[in-house]
């Protein structure tokens, strides 16, 4: 690394975690001047707010970070351009692409520690700052007690619980209802019970106080029972909670178990593979806009901070914008995830290849 590489690195850490600091203070002020009359209304203790602003924190900087880093790249590259010392540089004989090369290093091990940080760091904050919103402000109910559950488990059989306490790990109002392999329109034995419980001292789950009914021909077989073990259905407590968790309260880990247990139970898992590819190619707009920012200033311009401050801005909100489009096309399944994940990083890093190779070196 010579004198030059550090000379930049120092000028674009410095200017990124000023932009990201900013960035921050800018959306918790907003954010708590929104929630304000709703934490007074619930009577929150200021530790309580203090805390589920801690949590809310790592969310901000995953989605802060692109920002500041375009930020970052633009205004360092914009003020050597300005001062006339990108231009000394190229006298000297150094190149656009060697000018960028630590630009491009500094967002590189940015993305990878986003991964993780994206990963592990935030869902753990996530679910503490839900929980403080489920507790308090009463805006998502909570995933130890559910209302109106619907699962498949299996490709043959639908599952609905009425209420879900998952405390004591009781479901009321339950049905089980089984459908033929040949045609999954004709219902072959239906389970009703008042309640569900599950007992690990009998394997699983078991029905209290219920009937059930087999379907033969154009004849049917009601049976009622006080108790009648079903086993685990696929389902466990811990399963049906992760089932009502959202994608940003689950680690990569959490995720994808979650995925592979809905697709052996024959659920369709579109929409949990482009979140869980979603996390991971995230990150990588961080180099991404690097390498749209670096070339766009590297032409001297009239221009301040304002305007630097400006296009980023409306860069990120653009690609922000054309990601969660892409996304509603992958949770409906008419995209590949994986693909739909990584769409906006692919039409954002094309257009910072076509910006390169058109200014001057």
């Amino acid at each position: 690394m010579t004198l030059l590489d550090r000379y930049i690195i120092r000028q674009f850490l410095l200017t990124f975690f000023f932009g990201l600091v900013a960035f921050l203070l800018i959306f918790l002020i907003v954010d708590l001047m929104e929630k304000l009359d709703d934490f007074i209304d619930a009577r929150v203790e200021a530790g309580i707010i203090v805390q589920y602003y801690i949590h809310f924190m790592p969310e901000i900087v995953k989605l802060m970070t692109p920002v500041a880093m375009l930020l970052a790249a633009l205004f360092v590259t914009g003020r050597l351009s300005q001062q006339n010392e990108l231009a000394a540089m190229k006298s000297s004989g150094l190149s656009l692409y060697r000018f960028l090369a630590p630009f491009a290093a500094v967002a590189l091990l940015t993305s990878f520690a986003g991964i993780y940080f994206n990963g592990w760091v935030v869902p753990y904050a996530n679910q503490t700052k839900f929980d403080i919103e489920r507790q308090y402000l009463h805006k998502i109910s909570s995933t130890a007690s559910r209302f109106n559950i619907y699962m498949q488990d299996g490709p043959t059989r639908l599952v609905s619980i009425g209420f879900y306490d998952g405390n004591m790990k009781l479901a009321t109002r339950v049905s089980i209802q089984d459908f033929s392999d040949s045609n999954l329109t004709v219902m072959t034995r239906r389970f009703d019970a008042q309640q569900m419980e599950w007992m690990e001292d009998d394997g699983g789950w078991v029905l209290l106080r219920g009937t059930s009914r087999t379907f033969a021909a154009d004849s049917q077989y009601l049976q009622t029972f006080s108790r009648l073990p079903v086993g685990r259905l696929g389902l466990a407590p811990d399963e049906i909670e992760k089932k009502q968790r959202k994608p940003d309260e689950m680690d990569f880990t959490e995720l994808r178990e979650f995925i592979e247990s809905q697709r052996r139970a024959g659920q369709e898992v579109s929409r949990w593979l482009v979140d869980y590819h979603g996390k991971i190619a995230f990150p990588f707009a961080s180099l991404i806009v690097v390498l749209f920012g670096v070339p766009f200033s590297s032409n001297k311009r009239r221009s301040g901070v304002a305007v630097e401050f400006g296009i980023s801005i409306a860069a990120t909100f653009v690609y922000l914008a054309f990601m969660k489009t892409s996304q509603v096309f992958g949770y409906n399944g008419d995209l590949n995830p994986v693909f739909t994940a990584w769409m906006a990083n692919l039409l954002f890093l094309l257009a910072g290849i076509v910006n390169l190779a058109r200014v001057q070196k």
